[in-house]
């Protein structure tokens, strides 16, 4: 009888780990988007940032739909109330725009895509893991730096900045850290698993396809 040596068993491969190693190519394609590279180096105006902010409110408005509909399943722990975003981006809008900022900006056809694609899968747990993974910790990564990038560049004031306001997150490492552990520690099968990997792929693909309109609507045409 061969007797294996424990140590030389391969290490199991977090959920959290596959997601960032397999996402990668999808984020940097999204972030290296002309829209968000000239966003991010102040050569737009605020307009453009307004126009990102209406699309991001149809997003986590319909992530959040689905992240209310697996939170009392299993592994509904996931569903965090410190990590709301869209009546922070309701409150940057009306700041932005005015209250009636539904009715003086417009959703894209890419957004809606999106929107129709959140709908279908967010209401289910590895549906909703995907997309919460590439949204907020995202937003809880570049979110100050984008904060100062926006006042700095477009003179967005505070009060038009919520979005990157995450007030009962006074250690964001420490929060990252504990989010990352929720997943890895979520209830799903190895398929299941494999299908959160390929829908976070998705997430990326559809904002990456939002960034392309946004920049054919606001980059100076050559």
């Amino acid at each position: 009888m061969t007797v294996t040596n424990p140590a030389a068993l391969p290490t199991p491969v977090t959920l959290s780990a596959r997601l960032r190693a397999g996402t990668q190519d999808q984020h940097r394609r999204a972030e290296s988007t002309p829209f968000i590279t000239a966003l991010m180096g102040g050569d737009l105006h605020v307009e453009a940032y307004t126009d990102l902010a209406v699309q991001h409110h149809a997003l986590y408005t319909a992530l959040e739909a689905g992240g209310r509909a697996v939170a009392g399943a299993p592994g509904g722990s996931i569903v965090m109330p410190e990590l709301v975003r869209a009546a922070a981006i309701d409150t940057d809008l009306t700041h932005l725009v005015g209250p009636d900022w539904r009715d003086r900006t417009r959703v894209l056809p890419s957004t809606t895509r999106y929107v129709t694609h959140l709908r279908r899968v967010a209401v289910t747990l590895p549906g909703f893991v995907a997309h919460a993974y590439t949204r907020y910790l995202g937003d809880l990564s570049g979110g100050l730096a984008v904060r100062a990038m926006l006042r700095r560049h477009y003179q967005v004031p505070d009060e038009a900045l919520h979005f990157y306001s995450f007030p009962t997150v006074t250690a964001p490492k420490v929060f990252k850290d504990g989010y990352r552990a929720r997943i890895d520690s979520l209830p799903l099968t190895p398929l299941e698993q494999d299908q959160v990997v390929a829908e976070a792929q998705v997430a990326f693909d559809h904002n990456t396809a939002v960034f392309t309109e946004l920049g054919d609507r606001h980059l100076p045409r050559s």
